[in-house]
């Protein structure tokens, strides 16, 4: 790969209409249509196939947007230059082999999401297609009294919820534990959470790549499937075995930034570290001591990495075998780094 190829990869983002969507992807400086309503914006994806209910069922690939591999899907630069981009960190399993493993993702919440589950890893092991998702919510920006639903209160039995997703009950609500969404949070929420973003939320996400998502309630929408049978078989009950109850992956974590802090560690998985940077002077921060692709997602500001300038909304993948000697200046930022 030539020098040039080891720069700073920036990505073309890919935007999808959904019916809970708006126009606050544009505080990103995205170019959000005026006739559409855009709920999430795909800032790097890898995935040969999404499922009906997320992304339509098509293949959704991003471009590399300029620089010597301009043109090129992620999937491309990886099939060509797989260990100097991918170092020594897993594909994905959830696309054709060779995939990138992780999705990135902002999203506009002007209304509430459906309550949705992804598979647990007892289901996804017995189910050809399901793939875990496991995802971290980063909140960017909320409403006075927005919420977020994560899990089941306490005492809230599996019979008891089966019961009232049956027979469509908006009283499952109720059932969930409901979150504040402060901005500076992040939320890391393992695959088989039973979740909901509220309305009035901006969001930055980062997951593992899969698109399989199961509707549970839909909050009186009409002609939205829902998944009732396969999400009863994922979500988590108190009354579960504990090893059920609990998972792989923990329970799920809420961590943020301190107020003196430049740099601190918001969310750990098996397959990603996110760390969250704010500009504390005018030194460039090292992005990482681990020879591992790593992503950076930009939140506010304008600065540079390395030499190339980077703002607001634009999401870059620097290749594992230029990351521990690329710098990140200026900027608020998440920086995402790979697992082996």
């Amino acid at each position: 790969m030539s020098a040039a190829g080891l720069e700073p990869l920036l990505f073309s983002p890919v935007l999808l209409p959904k019916v809970w969507g708006g126009r606050r992807l544009t505080q990103l400086d995205k170019a959000v249509p005026s006739d559409e309503r855009i709920g999430e914006s795909w800032e790097l994806a890898d995935l040969a196939a999404t499922s009906a209910a997320g992304a339509g069922g098509q293949a959704v690939r991003t471009l590399i947007a300029d620089g010597p591999l301009a043109g090129r899907t992620l999937r491309e630069a990886i099939e060509s230059h797989g260990e100097t981009i991918m170092g020594t960190a897993e594909r994905s399993k959830a696309a054709l082999a060779g995939g990138f493993p992780l999705l990135f993702k902002f999203l506009d919440a002007s209304q509430n999401l459906s309550v949705q589950v992804h598979p647990s890893p007892g289901h996804a092991s017995r189910t050809p297609g399901a793939h875990l998702k496991t995802e971290s919510w980063y909140i960017l920006a909320a409403d006075p009294g927005a919420l977020l639903y994560i899990g089941m209160k306490p005492g809230i039995a599996r019979t008891a919820f089966a019961l009232a997703a049956r027979n469509n009950d908006p009283r499952i609500i109720d059932m969930l534990r409901d979150v504040p969404a402060v901005p500076g949070d992040c939320h890391t929420l393992p695959s088989g959470t039973i979740h909901a973003l509220g309305a009035g939320v901006l969001v930055a996400e980062v997951q593992t790549a899969s698109d399989t998502t199961y509707r549970i309630h839909d909050w009186g929408r009409r002609g939205r499937e829902l998944h009732i049978a396969e999400a009863l078989r994922c979500c988590r009950f108190e009354d579960d075995p504990v090893e059920a109850r609990i998972g792989p992956d923990g329970p799920p974590t809420v961590a943020r930034l301190g107020k003196s802090e430049a740099r601190a560690r918001i969310a750990a998985t098996d397959r990603y570290f996110i760390d969250e940077v704010r500009p504390s002077d005018a030194r460039p921060q090292p992005l990482t001591d681990e020879p591992a692709p790593v992503v950076v997602m930009v939140l506010d500001g304008a600065g540079s990495l390395n030499a190339r300038p980077v703002s607001r909304g634009q999401t870059f993948l620097v290749p594992a075998a230029s990351s521990r000697s690329t710098t990140l200046s200026a900027v608020r930022a998440l920086v995402v780094t790979l697992r082996g």
